[in-house]
């Protein structure tokens, strides 16, 4: 049984800044169950056993020494006080500073509980698109680097939209996928048999020494990070991913733009939190596409709207729409003169 997501109440006394706050703790998963200034904050509020911790940012301490004292005195959760004026959500270091956030939650009050529910993915009901002209008879894929890496991200829900995706693509695409998908380490390899399931791709966990290529997915290991060799082989590090996420999405598709030497896009798919936000607009500024799953097909949107908000995003659609986009994409560059 998964156990309930954090308690948490938010004090500010501005109230841009204690929207601001209580968005980003939803969005990565918490519950925020009081969102108050301190003139209106009710006194058996401090007193409630359920809440498991107090967000509190205050821009003006001195206006509200009395106020502080009562805190102090009286919570009995613990306090987390802010120390930075949130940034607005579309400037270019707001995932920054929401990552800060969530680094401090998780030292107070531990992961949100996400865990994914994988018997309930979608039953196996491929209709997938039909095979455009310019895929067949492809020359099989070289011993060198794939030419067409994508990178696929997903927290919650993002196994089921994933599983969507895959199965409307049709056989013979010429594409590498690499996913990193917010998961506990027990559940990765009956995630590898559900999406193998596609009998159009094939999917591999990425252990050391494996390879992209053209037509799989590699699933990229929970325990340990991974960067690539040019020809695409897989370099296990023996490292924890970086940041509060794992496999962290950011790291990925660094690595696979630093590694391979180029990335032909990224797709955000449903998830909470903000991972990818970071990386995604250095990747778009070097060519990459950068596509996210949308808003009202997701299980939970933070994630592709974090990422949406950077202004990087150049599609947004559903998961049967991201494929058909796709496999569009691939067919154009394959009919273009001197491909």
């Amino acid at each position: 049984m998964t156990p309930p997501a954090a308690r948490i109440g938010v004090i500010a006394d501005d109230t841009l800044q204690g929207h601001l706050l209580s968005t980003a703790i939803r969005g990565q998963g918490y519950q925020v169950v009081i969102s108050t200034d301190p003139e209106n904050l009710a006194a058996h509020w401090l007193d409630d056993s359920d809440l498991d911790l107090w967000v509190v940012d205050l821009s003006r301490e001195d206006r509200w020494q009395h106020f502080l004292d009562r805190l102090l005195e009286g919570a009995r959760a613990p306090l987390l006080f802010c120390d930075g004026q949130a940034p607005p959500r579309n400037a270019a270091h707001y995932p920054r500073w929401e990552r800060r956030l969530l680094s401090k939650l998780l030292d107070y009050v531990g992961p949100p509980a996400l865990q994914e529910r994988l018997q309930s993915l979608p039953p196996d009901t491929r209709a997938p698109i039909p095979e455009p002209r310019e895929f067949r008879d492809l020359p099989r894929q070289d011993q060198g680097r794939p030419r067409r890496v994508w990178v696929l991200g997903a927290s919650l829900g993002g196994p089921a939209a994933v599983k969507r995706f895959l199965d409307s693509l049709p056989e013979h695409l010429p594409v590498a996928f690499v996913l990193a998908q917010h998961i506990d380490p027990g559940f990765l390899g009956t995630l590898r048999q559900v999406l193998d399931r596609n009998p159009s791709i094939r999917c591999r966990i990425g252990d050391d020494g494996s390879r992209l290529c053209h037509g799989e997915v590699l699933l990229a290991p929970v325990d340990q990070s991974i960067r690539f060799h040019s020809d695409g082989r897989v370099v296990a590090t023996g490292n924890r991913w970086e940041g509060p996420y794992a496999p962290s999405i950011d790291q990925l598709m660094t690595h696979v733009l630093e590694g391979i030497g180029h990335c032909a896009g990224a797709i955000l798919f449903s998830g909470m939190g903000n991972d990818g936000a970071i990386a995604a607009p250095r990747l778009a500024a070097s060519g990459t596409m950068v596509w996210a799953q949308s808003t009202d097909t997701c299980a939970a949107s933070s994630q592709p709207d974090s990422v949406r908000e950077t202004g990087c995003v150049s599609y947004s659609g559903s998961p049967e729409q991201l494929a058909g986009q796709l496999v569009e994409q691939v067919r154009r560059e394959l009919s273009a003169p001197g491909r």
